[in-house]
């Protein structure tokens, strides 16, 4: 009698046939875990026709079951109760949509060690403890998917993980944080204070009230930390990244970088050169031309550079409760149709990575000088740059606003120059007697 041979599960992406109704829990009912809860029941006859999935929302924890919310759920739904949760019989992909890194931390963690499936949002979690967790993952056998955790509804962790797996990506570099993108445009169109542009996103909702994740580069930080671990595969935590703001950004540099046919952003660059990574987040001169300078107010966009497709650029809304929403409801059918197909889409293990200090990156610099306005002073600058191989690409003498009758306002383009060295430049411009200020020391991409 021949062997019996095991039937191939079904395909859960079919068109056809009575969808089978997968049952999710949900960890925060904010703005994000609200938009996801109001997408699975408005779309979910058009969900069931897709992907052959019908999705139920059997438990929702949130720490206050009397808050105000922007969906209704039924009676019971709503719990306090999330350590019950993670593993209740009655759910099936547990949804984490908390933020921060503990108590998420031990709640996904349970999750998968209790054989579900979890999509989560949560950039701190995924750049700080993310290796772990997939190591966890895989050894239970199911998914960890985190898209929505960088760039809200941009389609960036996909595209990376899977439509450019084979591509040698070379460098990913991106505006990935909107609060800080809205202040620069604000600074840059309508000439504002940093001050009176903060306040004036405090007041629209695109800054908390303490602004300083954002300003500081913290948000962005994590967000550079995940986007290094997917495209190069290496082991990069949030803390790995060396991190600059915008809070000392003025009218000033927002001039001189018009002046040079440049706008600034804050920019999360990752690239590998000569079997090394480096991580940064700060802000930078960007060329008017290239596409990162037209990304306006709360848009993210995120440039990919690589040995085969050259340049690509991945554009749209990087926060806000829907965006955010349709990242994880990508994640939810992915991981789901993955479950009920007994596989798992393992993130692999991650290699140990040369992680270069930032003293010893390379890139062009804008700088800015006052000196006292007399003959061989500029001489004498240039020549500290010439001492630590500096090399200059182009200067202009030209009178800051506010500065005094006998003070000159010199403004140099280096070529690309190790930070090292900047800095030491720096260091000994500064200590010149003709030298009144120094002013940002800005990075320019694009040279």
């Amino acid at each position: 009698m021949p062997e019996a041979v095991a039937e191939p599960a079904p395909s859960f992406a079919a068109h056809t046939g009575e969808p089978r109704p997968l049952r999710v829990g949900i960890l925060g009912c904010g703005n994000v875990g609200a938009a996801l809860v109001a997408i699975l029941r408005r779309d979910a006859a058009h969900l069931a026709s897709r992907t052959g999935l019908d999705f139920e929302v059997t438990r929702v924890a949130v720490r206050n079951l009397s808050a105000e919310r922007t969906v209704e759920l039924p009676s019971g739904v709503l719990t306090r109760d999330s350590e019950s949760l993670v593993v209740a019989d009655d759910v099936d992909v547990v949804v984490e949509a908390m933020g921060g890194t503990e108590p998420a931390r031990h709640l996904v963690a349970a999750a998968l060690g209790a054989g579900k499936p979890v999509v989560t949002a949560n950039k701190e979690l995924i750049a700080n403890v993310g290796e772990e967790l997939f190591a966890l993952a895989a050894a239970e056998g199911v998914d960890l998917a985190f898209e929505a955790a960088v760039a809200g509804g941009i389609p960036l962790i996909g595209v990376l993980r899977n439509s450019l797996i084979g591509e040698r990506i070379t460098r990913v570099m991106g505006i990935v944080n909107g609060t800080t993108n809205y202040i620069l445009t604000r600074m840059t169109e309508d000439g504002a204070d940093y001050a009176d542009v903060l306040g004036e996103a405090q007041r629209l909702g695109y800054a908390e009230a303490d602004p300083t994740a954002d300003v500081e580069g913290f948000d962005a930080g994590a967000k550079a930390a995940i986007l290094a671990m997917t495209a190069f595969g290496a082991k990069v935590v949030a803390g790995d990244v060396h991190q600059e703001g915008i809070s000392g950004i003025g009218k000033g540099d927002i001039a001189a970088a018009a002046r040079m046919g440049h706008v600034i952003k804050l920019l999360a660059v990752a690239e590998r050169q000569n079997g090394e990574i480096a991580v940064r987040v700060h802000p930078a001169m960007v060329p008017i031309d290239h596409p990162l300078a037209s990304v306006r107010d709360a848009f993210n966009a995120v440039f990919l550079e690589g040995e085969a497709v050259e340049d690509l650029m991945l554009y749209g809304r990087g926060a806000g409760g829907f965006p955010t929403a349709s990242a994880m409801l990508g994640d939810l059918i992915t991981v789901s149709q993955n479950l009920r197909r007994g596989v798992c889409d393992g993130f692999g293990p991650l290699s140990a990575a040369r992680l270069r200090p930032i003293d010893e990156t390379y890139t062009a610099y804008h700088l800015q000088f006052d000196v006292t306005d007399k003959p061989g002073v500029l001489a004498a600058v240039a020549g500290v740059f010439g001492e630590h191989g500096v090399s200059i690409r182009s200067v202009e003498q030209t009178t800051r606003a506010g500065a005094a009758d006998d003070i000159a306002h010199l403004e140099f383009i280096t070529h690309r120059a190790r930070e090292a060295d900047v800095a030491s430049t720096l260091r000994d411009v500064r200590e010149l007697d003709a030298v009144r200020r120094i002013g940002n020391a800005i990075r320019v991409i694009g040279e």
